[in-house]
């Protein structure tokens, strides 16, 4: 199939299968003798997986290592799951940073009056700090 339908296939748009493909985390595609791409199922099942493991918030570095992982049948469980709690941890350290984010922002609206003034302490906050 064309990249269009590998695309509509796969949910990952032509422009991102491109560019999967020039930072090698897909092989490049076979092209045909009118120098289209060609796709295969074992392409579409590749761009799903990466999809998914977009969905999930994991870089580009990781989802290469999980690609090689899910490639090689011989692999360790424990070498997947160590990338996914690695990655759990991540997550669990910028959803406290943005907590702390909202918290203080939170803090600062309710400080404000919002009325025709211009003393405003969210704007004072903003302009106070390095």
């Amino acid at each position: 199939m064309k990249i269009s339908e590998a695309a509509a296939s796969s949910g990952v748009s032509a422009k991102m299968i491109r560019h999967y493909e020039e930072i090698g985390l897909l092989p490049p595609n076979v092209r045909r003798d009118n120098s289209y791409r060609d796709y295969g199922i074992s392409e579409i099942h590749e761009l799903r997986f990466i999809r998914r493991a977009r969905d999930l918030g994991f870089g580009l570095s990781d989802i290469g290592k999980l690609l090689d992982l899910w490639r090689n049948k011989a692999r360790h469980s424990f070498d997947v799951k160590a990338l996914a709690r690695a990655h759990a941890a991540e997550l669990t350290r910028k959803i406290s940073e943005m907590e702390g984010m909202r918290d203080t922002l939170e803090q600062l609206a309710k400080a404000c009056n919002g009325d025709n003034r211009p003393d405003c302490p969210i704007i004072n906050d903003l302009a106070s700090k390095p």
